[in-house]
Protein backbone atom coordinates (compact mmCIF):
# COMPACT_ATOMS: atom_id res chain seq x y z
CA UNK A 1 0.00 0.00 0.00
CA UNK A 2 1.71 3.14 -1.22
CA UNK A 3 0.37 6.50 -0.05
CA UNK A 4 1.42 9.65 -1.88
CA UNK A 5 2.13 13.11 -0.51
CA UNK A 6 -1.46 14.35 -0.63
CA UNK A 7 -2.60 11.20 1.18
CA UNK A 8 -0.29 11.92 4.15
CA UNK A 9 -0.43 15.71 3.94
CA UNK A 10 -1.89 16.45 7.39
CA UNK A 11 -3.29 14.85 10.54
CA UNK A 12 -6.73 14.22 9.06
CA UNK A 13 -5.32 12.42 6.08
CA UNK A 14 -2.95 10.39 8.22
CA UNK A 15 -5.98 9.22 10.21
CA UNK A 16 -7.60 8.14 6.94
CA UNK A 17 -4.44 6.19 6.06
CA UNK A 18 -4.54 4.55 9.49
CA UNK A 19 -8.13 3.43 8.83
CA UNK A 20 -7.21 1.97 5.44
CA UNK A 21 -4.23 0.14 6.89
CA UNK A 22 -6.36 -1.22 9.73
CA UNK A 23 -8.88 -2.58 7.23
CA UNK A 24 -6.05 -4.24 5.30
CA UNK A 25 -4.41 -5.91 8.34
CA UNK A 26 -5.73 -9.41 7.49
CA UNK A 27 -3.80 -9.17 4.18
CA UNK A 28 -0.44 -8.42 5.89
CA UNK A 29 0.12 -4.96 4.37
CA UNK A 30 3.49 -3.38 3.72
CA UNK A 31 2.84 0.38 3.89
CA UNK A 32 5.06 2.68 1.81
CA UNK A 33 4.76 6.41 2.57
CA UNK A 34 5.83 9.47 0.63
CA UNK A 35 6.81 12.73 2.28
CA UNK A 36 3.96 15.08 3.17
CA UNK A 37 2.86 17.07 0.13
CA UNK A 38 5.24 19.96 -0.54
CA UNK A 39 7.90 18.80 1.93
CA UNK A 40 10.35 17.48 -0.67
CA UNK A 41 10.17 20.79 -2.53
CA UNK A 42 10.89 22.64 0.72
CA UNK A 43 13.91 20.40 1.32
CA UNK A 44 15.23 21.15 -2.16
CA UNK A 45 14.72 24.87 -1.49
CA UNK A 46 16.59 24.61 1.82
CA UNK A 47 19.50 22.76 0.21
CA UNK A 48 19.87 25.32 -2.58
CA UNK A 49 19.60 28.21 -0.14
CA UNK A 50 22.35 26.64 1.96
CA UNK A 51 24.55 26.27 -1.11
CA UNK A 52 24.32 29.97 -1.89
CA UNK A 53 24.80 30.91 1.79
CA UNK A 54 21.31 32.31 2.32
CA UNK A 55 20.99 31.54 6.05
CA UNK A 56 17.70 33.42 6.37
CA UNK A 57 16.06 31.26 3.70
CA UNK A 58 17.52 28.10 5.24
CA UNK A 59 16.10 28.96 8.67
CA UNK A 60 12.72 29.74 7.12
CA UNK A 61 12.58 26.35 5.41
CA UNK A 62 13.66 24.59 8.59
CA UNK A 63 10.95 26.36 10.62
CA UNK A 64 8.32 25.36 8.06
CA UNK A 65 9.39 21.72 8.22
CA UNK A 66 9.50 21.59 12.02
CA UNK A 67 6.13 23.32 12.39
CA UNK A 68 4.47 21.18 9.73
CA UNK A 69 5.45 17.86 11.27
CA UNK A 70 5.00 18.94 14.89
CA UNK A 71 1.56 20.34 14.14
CA UNK A 72 0.45 17.11 12.46
CA UNK A 73 1.90 14.98 15.27
CA UNK A 74 0.35 17.11 18.01
CA UNK A 75 -3.07 16.92 16.35
CA UNK A 76 -2.76 13.16 16.09
CA UNK A 77 -1.79 12.80 19.75
CA UNK A 78 -4.12 15.41 21.18
CA UNK A 79 -1.49 18.07 21.90
CA UNK A 80 1.35 16.24 23.69
CA UNK A 81 3.83 14.06 21.86
CA UNK A 82 5.00 10.74 23.28
CA UNK A 83 8.55 11.07 24.55
CA UNK A 84 9.97 8.58 22.01
CA UNK A 85 8.37 10.34 19.02
CA UNK A 86 9.50 13.76 20.26
CA UNK A 87 13.06 12.41 20.57
CA UNK A 88 12.94 10.86 17.09
CA UNK A 89 11.74 14.11 15.54
CA UNK A 90 14.45 16.11 17.35
CA UNK A 91 17.06 13.68 16.07
CA UNK A 92 15.84 14.03 12.46
CA UNK A 93 15.72 17.83 12.64
CA UNK A 94 19.18 17.98 14.22
CA UNK A 95 20.52 15.75 11.44
CA UNK A 96 18.94 18.01 8.83
CA UNK A 97 20.36 21.12 10.48
CA UNK A 98 23.88 19.62 10.46
CA UNK A 99 23.60 18.59 6.79
CA UNK A 100 22.43 22.05 5.76
CA UNK A 101 25.13 23.70 7.85
CA UNK A 102 27.79 21.63 6.09
CA UNK A 103 26.49 22.66 2.68
CA UNK A 104 26.38 26.30 3.79
CA UNK A 105 29.97 26.26 5.08
CA UNK A 106 31.34 24.68 1.91
CA UNK A 107 29.02 26.48 -0.52
CA UNK A 108 28.86 23.13 -2.27
CA UNK A 109 25.81 20.91 -2.78
CA UNK A 110 26.93 17.52 -4.01
CA UNK A 111 24.36 15.00 -5.32
CA UNK A 112 25.22 12.81 -2.32
CA UNK A 113 24.45 15.63 0.14
CA UNK A 114 21.25 16.53 -1.71
CA UNK A 115 19.98 12.95 -1.42
CA UNK A 116 20.73 12.88 2.30
CA UNK A 117 18.77 16.13 2.73
CA UNK A 118 15.78 15.33 0.51
CA UNK A 119 15.35 11.87 2.06
CA UNK A 120 14.22 13.57 5.29
CA UNK A 121 10.62 14.02 4.12
CA UNK A 122 9.94 10.28 3.95
CA UNK A 123 11.92 9.60 7.11
CA UNK A 124 9.79 12.11 9.02
CA UNK A 125 6.38 11.10 7.66
CA UNK A 126 6.96 7.40 8.37
CA UNK A 127 8.07 8.02 11.93
CA UNK A 128 5.05 10.18 12.69
CA UNK A 129 2.67 7.64 11.16
CA UNK A 130 4.27 4.56 12.72
CA UNK A 131 4.15 6.06 16.21
CA UNK A 132 0.55 7.18 15.73
CA UNK A 133 -0.70 3.86 14.34
CA UNK A 134 1.00 1.90 17.13
CA UNK A 135 -0.38 4.20 19.82
CA UNK A 136 -3.82 3.73 18.26
CA UNK A 137 -3.63 -0.01 18.86
CA UNK A 138 -2.41 -1.35 15.53
CA UNK A 139 0.32 -3.99 15.39
CA UNK A 140 2.88 -1.91 13.48
CA UNK A 141 6.56 -2.46 12.85
CA UNK A 142 8.74 0.25 11.34
CA UNK A 143 11.49 -0.86 8.94
CA UNK A 144 13.95 1.65 7.49
CA UNK A 145 13.79 0.91 3.77
CA UNK A 146 17.51 1.67 3.44
CA UNK A 147 18.17 -1.73 4.99
CA UNK A 148 16.35 -3.38 2.07
CA UNK A 149 16.29 -1.22 -1.05
CA UNK A 150 19.86 -1.55 -2.29
CA UNK A 151 20.88 0.82 -5.10
CA UNK A 152 23.92 1.99 -6.97
CA UNK A 153 25.53 5.37 -6.21
CA UNK A 154 23.81 7.43 -8.92
CA UNK A 155 22.57 9.98 -6.42
CA UNK A 156 19.32 11.65 -7.43
CA UNK A 157 18.31 8.86 -9.79
CA UNK A 158 19.67 5.71 -8.19
CA UNK A 159 19.10 2.36 -9.87
CA UNK A 160 18.03 -0.55 -7.70
CA UNK A 161 19.95 -3.79 -7.46
CA UNK A 162 16.97 -6.13 -7.68
CA UNK A 163 18.99 -9.26 -6.88
CA UNK A 164 20.31 -7.72 -3.66
CA UNK A 165 16.86 -6.27 -2.93
CA UNK A 166 15.22 -9.72 -3.03
CA UNK A 167 17.89 -11.12 -0.72
CA UNK A 168 17.57 -8.23 1.75
CA UNK A 169 13.77 -8.36 1.64
CA UNK A 170 13.92 -12.05 2.53
CA UNK A 171 16.19 -11.18 5.45
CA UNK A 172 14.58 -7.99 6.81
CA UNK A 173 10.94 -8.02 5.67
CA UNK A 174 9.67 -11.55 5.09
CA UNK A 175 10.14 -12.67 8.74
CA UNK A 176 8.16 -9.61 9.91
CA UNK A 177 5.25 -9.79 7.44
CA UNK A 178 2.20 -11.59 8.75
CA UNK A 179 -1.59 -11.18 8.82
CA UNK A 180 -2.68 -8.74 11.49
CA UNK A 181 0.54 -6.69 11.32
CA UNK A 182 1.49 -3.71 9.17
CA UNK A 183 5.06 -2.99 8.12
CA UNK A 184 5.65 0.77 7.67
CA UNK A 185 8.53 1.96 5.51
CA UNK A 186 9.61 4.80 3.22
CA UNK A 187 9.22 5.35 -0.48
CA UNK A 188 11.61 7.27 -2.73
CA UNK A 189 14.81 6.44 -0.83
CA UNK A 190 17.33 3.62 -0.73
CA UNK A 191 20.98 3.08 0.16
CA UNK A 192 24.21 1.90 -1.41
CA UNK A 193 26.08 -1.17 -0.20
CA UNK A 194 28.20 1.27 1.85
CA UNK A 195 25.09 2.62 3.59
CA UNK A 196 24.94 5.98 1.79
CA UNK A 197 21.42 7.34 1.39
CA UNK A 198 20.16 7.59 -2.21
CA UNK A 199 16.93 8.66 -3.86
CA UNK A 200 15.16 7.11 -6.85
CA UNK A 201 14.05 10.36 -8.46
CA UNK A 202 10.59 11.90 -8.71
CA UNK A 203 7.87 9.26 -8.75
CA UNK A 204 10.21 7.17 -6.65
CA UNK A 205 7.63 6.16 -4.07
CA UNK A 206 5.56 4.33 -6.69
CA UNK A 207 8.79 2.69 -7.83
CA UNK A 208 9.64 1.70 -4.25
CA UNK A 209 6.24 0.06 -3.80
CA UNK A 210 6.57 -1.87 -7.07
CA UNK A 211 10.09 -3.02 -6.24
CA UNK A 212 9.12 -4.17 -2.74
CA UNK A 213 5.94 -5.81 -4.03
CA UNK A 214 7.91 -7.76 -6.63
CA UNK A 215 10.59 -8.77 -4.12
CA UNK A 216 7.93 -10.03 -1.69
CA UNK A 217 5.68 -11.66 -4.29
CA UNK A 218 2.77 -9.50 -3.13
CA UNK A 219 -0.75 -10.31 -4.31
CA UNK A 220 -1.36 -6.66 -5.21
CA UNK A 221 0.35 -3.27 -5.24
CA UNK A 222 -2.03 -0.45 -4.31
CA UNK A 223 -1.17 3.14 -5.28
CA UNK A 224 -3.31 5.42 -3.08
CA UNK A 225 -3.63 8.95 -4.42
CA UNK A 226 -6.18 11.76 -4.83
CA UNK A 227 -8.04 10.48 -7.92
CA UNK A 228 -10.28 7.48 -8.55
CA UNK A 229 -7.84 5.68 -10.77
CA UNK A 230 -7.02 6.52 -14.37
CA UNK A 231 -9.81 8.38 -16.18
CA UNK A 232 -10.84 8.45 -19.83
CA UNK A 233 -9.50 12.03 -20.03
CA UNK A 234 -8.15 14.81 -17.85
CA UNK A 235 -11.22 15.89 -15.81
CA UNK A 236 -9.97 19.48 -15.84
CA UNK A 237 -10.46 19.47 -19.61
CA UNK A 238 -13.35 17.00 -19.81
CA UNK A 239 -15.64 17.10 -16.74
CA UNK A 240 -17.49 14.02 -18.05
CA UNK A 241 -14.34 11.84 -17.88
CA UNK A 242 -15.01 8.40 -16.41
CA UNK A 243 -12.83 5.99 -14.41
CA UNK A 244 -11.33 3.05 -16.31
CA UNK A 245 -11.79 -0.25 -14.50
CA UNK A 246 -8.89 -2.09 -16.12
CA UNK A 247 -6.07 -1.04 -18.42
CA UNK A 248 -3.05 -2.73 -19.96
CA UNK A 249 0.49 -1.72 -19.10
CA UNK A 250 1.06 -0.68 -22.74
CA UNK A 251 -1.99 1.59 -22.72
CA UNK A 252 -0.97 3.15 -19.40
CA UNK A 253 2.50 3.80 -20.80
CA UNK A 254 1.09 5.57 -23.87
CA UNK A 255 -1.24 7.71 -21.75
CA UNK A 256 1.60 8.71 -19.44
CA UNK A 257 3.87 9.58 -22.35
CA UNK A 258 1.23 11.90 -23.77
CA UNK A 259 0.18 13.77 -20.66
CA UNK A 260 -1.74 11.57 -18.17
CA UNK A 261 -0.28 12.35 -14.74
CA UNK A 262 -1.68 9.76 -12.30
CA UNK A 263 1.55 7.75 -12.44
CA UNK A 264 4.28 6.85 -14.87
CA UNK A 265 4.23 3.16 -15.81
CA UNK A 266 8.02 2.89 -15.65
CA UNK A 267 7.69 3.26 -11.89
CA UNK A 268 5.41 0.23 -11.59
CA UNK A 269 7.15 -1.96 -14.16
CA UNK A 270 8.78 -4.31 -11.59
CA UNK A 271 5.33 -5.31 -10.31
CA UNK A 272 3.86 -5.70 -13.78
CA UNK A 273 6.81 -7.84 -14.90
CA UNK A 274 6.21 -10.04 -11.85
CA UNK A 275 2.52 -10.39 -12.89
CA UNK A 276 1.37 -8.49 -9.82
CA UNK A 277 -1.67 -6.28 -10.52
CA UNK A 278 -1.31 -2.61 -9.65
CA UNK A 279 -4.41 -0.70 -8.58
CA UNK A 280 -4.74 3.08 -8.47
CA UNK A 281 -7.18 4.18 -5.72
CA UNK A 282 -8.53 7.35 -4.08
CA UNK A 283 -7.50 7.67 -0.42
CA UNK A 284 -10.58 9.76 0.38
CA UNK A 285 -12.99 7.41 -1.44
CA UNK A 286 -11.78 3.89 -0.67
CA UNK A 287 -15.09 2.36 -1.77
CA UNK A 288 -15.11 4.33 -5.01
CA UNK A 289 -13.95 3.43 -8.49
CA UNK A 290 -10.34 2.41 -9.11
CA UNK A 291 -8.15 1.24 -11.98
CA UNK A 292 -6.27 -2.04 -12.24
CA UNK A 293 -3.15 -2.12 -14.43
CA UNK A 294 -2.01 -5.50 -15.70
CA UNK A 295 0.30 -6.84 -18.37
CA UNK A 296 -1.52 -8.38 -21.32
CA UNK A 297 -5.01 -7.13 -20.46
CA UNK A 298 -7.37 -7.17 -23.41
CA UNK A 299 -10.82 -5.66 -23.71
CA UNK A 300 -13.42 -5.17 -26.41
CA UNK A 301 -13.32 -1.39 -26.27
CA UNK A 302 -11.74 0.27 -29.30
CA UNK A 303 -10.62 3.36 -27.35
CA UNK A 304 -9.44 3.33 -23.76
CA UNK A 305 -8.69 6.99 -23.03
CA UNK A 306 -7.55 10.34 -24.35
CA UNK A 307 -4.47 12.29 -23.31
CA UNK A 308 -3.12 15.70 -24.25
CA UNK A 309 0.16 17.51 -23.88
CA UNK A 310 1.22 20.99 -24.80
CA UNK A 311 2.45 23.40 -25.74
CA UNK A 312 4.79 21.73 -28.22
CA UNK A 313 6.63 23.06 -31.27
CA UNK A 314 6.21 21.60 -34.77
CA UNK A 315 9.14 21.63 -37.19
CA UNK A 316 8.35 20.92 -40.84
CA UNK A 317 11.40 20.13 -42.97
CA UNK A 318 11.09 20.33 -46.79
CA UNK A 319 13.66 19.23 -49.33
CA UNK A 320 13.50 17.90 -52.88
CA UNK A 321 16.50 15.78 -51.90
CA UNK A 322 14.15 13.47 -50.02
CA UNK A 323 12.59 12.29 -53.28
CA UNK A 324 13.87 8.80 -54.10
CA UNK A 325 17.02 9.43 -52.04
CA UNK A 326 18.43 7.41 -49.15
CA UNK A 327 20.09 8.87 -46.07
CA UNK A 328 18.12 12.10 -45.78
CA UNK A 329 16.24 11.12 -42.62
CA UNK A 330 19.44 9.74 -41.09
CA UNK A 331 21.11 13.10 -41.66
CA UNK A 332 18.10 14.94 -40.23
CA UNK A 333 17.86 12.89 -37.07
CA UNK A 334 21.60 13.01 -36.55
CA UNK A 335 21.10 16.73 -35.88
CA UNK A 336 18.52 16.01 -33.18
CA UNK A 337 20.76 13.38 -31.63
CA UNK A 338 23.79 15.65 -31.57
CA UNK A 339 21.79 18.44 -29.91
CA UNK A 340 20.19 15.95 -27.44
CA UNK A 341 16.65 16.83 -28.54
CA UNK A 342 13.91 14.24 -28.08
CA UNK A 343 11.33 13.95 -30.86
CA UNK A 344 7.75 12.96 -29.97
CA UNK A 345 5.78 12.58 -33.19
CA UNK A 346 6.95 12.11 -36.78
CA UNK A 347 4.90 12.31 -39.98
CA UNK A 348 6.47 12.00 -43.43
CA UNK A 349 5.51 12.77 -47.04
CA UNK A 350 7.47 12.48 -50.31
CA UNK A 351 9.48 15.66 -49.86
CA UNK A 352 8.78 16.74 -46.27
CA UNK A 353 8.80 15.52 -42.68
CA UNK A 354 7.00 17.09 -39.74
CA UNK A 355 7.93 16.41 -36.14
CA UNK A 356 7.19 17.75 -32.68
CA UNK A 357 9.59 18.76 -29.92
CA UNK A 358 9.16 20.23 -26.46
CA UNK A 359 9.02 24.05 -26.24
CA UNK A 360 12.33 24.26 -24.38
CA UNK A 361 14.21 22.59 -27.25
CA UNK A 362 17.05 24.69 -28.75
CA UNK A 363 14.99 25.77 -31.76
CA UNK A 364 17.49 28.35 -33.16
CA UNK A 365 20.30 25.78 -33.09
CA UNK A 366 18.10 23.15 -34.75
CA UNK A 367 17.00 25.56 -37.47
CA UNK A 368 20.58 26.69 -38.09
CA UNK A 369 21.83 23.12 -38.52
CA UNK A 370 18.93 21.82 -40.61
CA UNK A 371 18.86 24.91 -42.86
CA UNK A 372 22.22 23.86 -44.26
CA UNK A 373 20.53 21.07 -46.22
CA UNK A 374 16.75 21.75 -46.13
CA UNK A 375 14.05 24.36 -45.54
CA UNK A 376 12.55 24.54 -42.04
CA UNK A 377 9.22 25.96 -40.91
CA UNK A 378 8.63 26.46 -37.16
CA UNK A 379 5.15 26.53 -35.64
CA UNK A 380 4.95 27.13 -31.91
CA UNK A 381 1.98 26.95 -29.56
CA UNK A 382 0.71 23.55 -30.68
CA UNK A 383 -0.59 20.60 -28.66
CA UNK A 384 -0.69 16.83 -29.07
CA UNK A 385 -4.01 15.04 -28.54
CA UNK A 386 -3.63 11.25 -28.30
CA UNK A 387 -6.36 8.64 -28.75
CA UNK A 388 -5.22 5.43 -27.04
CA UNK A 389 -6.65 1.92 -27.28
CA UNK A 390 -5.38 -1.53 -28.14
CA UNK A 391 -8.25 -2.33 -30.52
CA UNK A 392 -8.19 0.82 -32.64
CA UNK A 393 -6.63 -0.85 -35.67
CA UNK A 394 -9.30 -3.56 -35.70
CA UNK A 395 -12.23 -1.14 -35.35
CA UNK A 396 -13.67 -0.19 -38.75
CA UNK A 397 -14.76 3.42 -39.04
CA UNK A 398 -12.87 4.68 -36.00
CA UNK A 399 -10.65 7.17 -37.88
CA UNK A 400 -13.79 8.55 -39.56
CA UNK A 401 -15.34 9.13 -36.13
CA UNK A 402 -12.17 10.79 -34.82
CA UNK A 403 -11.85 13.19 -37.73
CA UNK A 404 -15.60 13.73 -37.87
CA UNK A 405 -15.53 14.89 -34.25
CA UNK A 406 -12.81 17.41 -35.12
CA UNK A 407 -14.23 18.58 -38.45
CA UNK A 408 -14.61 22.14 -37.11
CA UNK A 409 -10.95 22.30 -36.03
CA UNK A 410 -7.74 22.43 -38.01
CA UNK A 411 -5.73 19.24 -37.53
CA UNK A 412 -2.15 20.05 -38.54
CA UNK A 413 -0.42 16.70 -38.16
CA UNK A 414 -1.41 13.03 -37.80
CA UNK A 415 0.73 10.17 -36.50
CA UNK A 416 -0.12 6.53 -35.77
CA UNK A 417 2.08 5.01 -33.08
CA UNK A 418 4.37 2.15 -34.07
CA UNK A 419 2.56 -0.11 -31.60
CA UNK A 420 -0.77 0.75 -33.29
CA UNK A 421 -2.51 1.70 -30.04
CA UNK A 422 -1.97 5.45 -30.29
CA UNK A 423 -3.45 7.82 -32.88
CA UNK A 424 -1.97 11.28 -32.25
CA UNK A 425 -3.14 14.58 -33.67
CA UNK A 426 -1.59 18.04 -33.50
CA UNK A 427 -3.84 21.07 -33.07
CA UNK A 428 -3.32 24.62 -31.93
CA UNK A 429 -2.72 24.73 -28.18
CA UNK A 430 -5.69 27.00 -27.54
CA UNK A 431 -7.91 24.46 -29.37
CA UNK A 432 -6.76 21.52 -27.25
CA UNK A 433 -9.53 21.68 -24.58
CA UNK A 434 -12.23 21.81 -27.24
CA UNK A 435 -10.62 18.97 -29.20
CA UNK A 436 -10.56 16.81 -26.07
CA UNK A 437 -14.23 17.50 -25.29
CA UNK A 438 -15.34 16.84 -28.87
CA UNK A 439 -13.41 13.57 -29.07
CA UNK A 440 -14.60 12.40 -25.68
CA UNK A 441 -18.21 13.15 -26.58
CA UNK A 442 -17.88 11.21 -29.81
CA UNK A 443 -15.90 8.21 -28.55
CA UNK A 444 -17.23 7.72 -25.01
CA UNK A 445 -20.86 8.84 -25.14
CA UNK A 446 -21.99 5.24 -25.55
CA UNK A 447 -20.04 4.16 -22.46
CA UNK A 448 -21.93 6.68 -20.33
CA UNK A 449 -25.16 4.94 -21.29
CA UNK A 450 -23.69 1.47 -20.78
CA UNK A 451 -23.36 0.60 -24.48
CA UNK A 452 -20.23 -0.37 -26.37
CA UNK A 453 -18.71 2.66 -28.13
Amino acid sequence: MKFGGTSVGDAGRLRAVRDLVQTALPRAPVVVLSAMSGVTNTLFDAARAAERGDEKAVRKCQRELVERHRRAAEELFGGELPERLAADLRERFDELRILLRGVSLLHELSPRSLDAITSMGERLSTQVFAHFAAADGLDVEFVDVRAVLRTDARFGAARPDEVALRKLAAEHLVPRVRPGRAIVTQGYIGATADGLTTTLGRGGSDYSAALLGAALGAEEVQIWTDVEGILTADPRLVPEAMPIAEISFAEAAELAAFGAKVLHPATIQPAVEASIPVTVRHTGRPQGAFTTIRAGVTSERPVTALAARGPVTVLTVDSSRMLAQSGFLARLFEVFGRLAVSVDLVSTAEVSVSLTVEPDAPIPALVDEISRFARVRVEEGRAIVAVVGEHMRRTPGLPERVFGALRELEVEMISMGANEINLSLVVRHDAMPRAMRLLHGQLFAAQRTGDRP
